[in-house]
C-alpha cells in the first residue's frame, strides 16, 4: 500500500485532471443545493415522509465514489440523496421521488428514503437501521462468487455501529475475506445523542474491526485529498487481495438527523454548528484548494453554484407537472413473482386486503 506524506501527493490525486477538480466542486454544489431545495418544499408541505438531509457531508460521497470502476457497487442508509446524485442519478427523477411522482426513480413510491438505480450500480437506500450493511456484504460476496474484480462501498451513520447485523457481517466478511468497504459516516450525534453517550469504543468507532482481525482507517471527511487518498488504500485491499476494510470518516451534518428532528438545535450550540460552516465547510474547502491551484476563479465557482441552483428549480417544476401513480398501480412493484407472473404466483396469498 502507498505510504501518504501528503493527501494531495496521492499518486490517486496526482493522476487528476483539471477538468476532474471542477467537476467534483460540481458535483458537492448540486448535493447542497439539491438538499437545500428539498427542505424548502418539504416545508412548504408539498412533500410527506421523511426527509435526511446531505447538507455538510459532500465530500464522502464525492471522494469515494469519485474512485470507483465499473464493477464497484454501492449501497447505503436512508441519508441517500448525496450518493444518488453522485452515481448519476438525474435530479429530475430524484426531486420526482420526494414529491411522490410517477417519475420519480421508485415511481413516487420510495420517497427520500429509497432512492435506487441498479443500473449504476447504485443500490439504494435502506429505511432500517443497519439493514443494509449485510445486504453490501452479499453484494461483495456475489463479486467474489462470480470471479468479478470489484468491490462494493457500504454506507452507514456512527448510529448503525452497534446493530446486531452490522457485527455479524464484519465476522463473515473478515472470516471470507470479502471486498467490501464498511463506511461510517460519522456526523456524532446518530439520531440526537452524542456518539461519547451511545456508544463505548477505546479511541474511535473503527477501532472495532480490530475484534475481526479486519483492516480499518479514521479521518476527517472534508478535504477530497485525503478522502480520496485514504480510500484509495481500501480499495486497492478490496481489488486485489478481496479483503474487508472499516473506515470512519468523520463528518457534521448542518440539519437535524431528518426534518422530524425537533430538537436539532438543543443538543449542539448554535456556536457549534457556526465552526463546523465556517472554518470545516467541504464545499469551501475544495473551492480554496482550487483557486489556490489556479484551476478556477472566485466567479467560475458562484456560477458553478448558481448552475446547481437552476438545476434544482428545473427538477422541482419537472416533479410538479409530473403525474401521481395511479391507483391501480398500488399493489404493484410489492413482489416480483406477482408482476412477473412467476409459477409461485400462482400459490399462496400474496395479498390479504383484496
Amino acid at each position: 500500500m502507498e505510504t501518504l506524506v501528503h493527501p494531495a501527493d496521492a499518486a490517486i490525486n496526482r493522476r487528476l485532471t483539471k477538468e476532474d477538480k471542477i467537476r467534483f466542486l460540481r458535483e458537492m454544489f448540486r448535493i447542497r443545493r439539491f438538499e437545500q431545495t428539498s427542505l424548502k418544499y418539504y416545508n412548504l408541505g408539498r412533500m410527506g415522509g421523511f426527509l435526511h438531509l446531505y447538507s455538510g457531508e459532500e465530500a464522502i460521497a464525492v471522494g469515494t465514489m469519485s474512485l470507483l470502476g465499473d464493477n464497484d457497487h454501492v449501497i447505503t442508509a436512508y441519508r441517500d440523496h448525496g450518493h444518488a446524485l453522485v452515481s448519476g442519478m438525474d435530479m429530475k427523477e430524484c426531486m420526482a421521488e420526494l414529491f411522490g411522482k410517477a417519475t420519480g426513480c421508485s415511481k413516487g413510491k420510495g420517497g427520500s428514503m429509497h432512492f435506487f438505480a441498479p443500473d449504476k450500480n447504485y443500490w439504494g437506500g435502506h429505511g432500517i437501521v443497519g439493514g443494509q450493511t449485510p445486504l453490501g456484504l452479499g453484494i461483495a460476496y456475489a463479486l467474489k462468487y462470480k470471479g468479478i474484480h470489484g468491490c462494493c462501498l457500504c454506507y452507514l451513520g456512527d448510529g448503525a455501529i452497534n446493530q446486531g447485523p452490522f457485527h455479524e457481517s464484519l465476522n463473515f466478511a473478515a472470516l471470507f475475506k470479502l471486498p467490501v468497504i464498511y463506511i461510517i459516516e460519522n456526523n456524532g450525534y446518530s439520531m440526537g445523542t452524542s456518539q461519547k453517550r451511545s456508544s463505548s469504543y477505546p479511541e474511535s468507532l473503527a477501532k472495532r474491526a480490530e475484534g475481526y482481525n479486519m483492516a480499518w482507517d479514521v479521518f476527517k471527511g472534508e478535504d477530497l485529498y485525503e478522502i480520496r487518498a485514504k480510500t484509495q488504500m481500501a480499495i486497492d485491499r478490496a481489488h486485489e487481495e478481496a479483503e474487508p476494510t472499516l473506515l470512519e470518516i468523520q463528518t457534521y451534518r448542518y440539519y437535524g438527523h431528518s426534518v422530524a428532528d425537533a430538537n436539532a438545535k438543543k443538543y449542539r450550540t448554535p456556536e457549534e454548528i457556526e465552526e463546523y460552516k465556517s472554518n470545516h465547510d467541504p464545499l469551501r474547502i475544495w473551492g480554496d484548494h482550487l483557486l489556490e491551484e489556479g484551476v478556477l476563479t472566485q466567479t467560475d465557482i458562484e456560477t458553478i453554484d448558481v448552475e446547481a441552483k437552476d438545476e434544482a428549480n428545473e427538477a422541482v417544476k419537472f416533479a410538479e407537472e409530473s403525474p401521481f401513480p395511479p391507483e391501480s398501480d398500488i399493489l404493484k412493484d410489492v413482489y416480483w413473482e406477482v408482476d412477473h407472473q412467476t409459477d409461485a404466483a400462482n400459490y399462496g396469498n400474496h395479498f390479504f386486503n383484496t
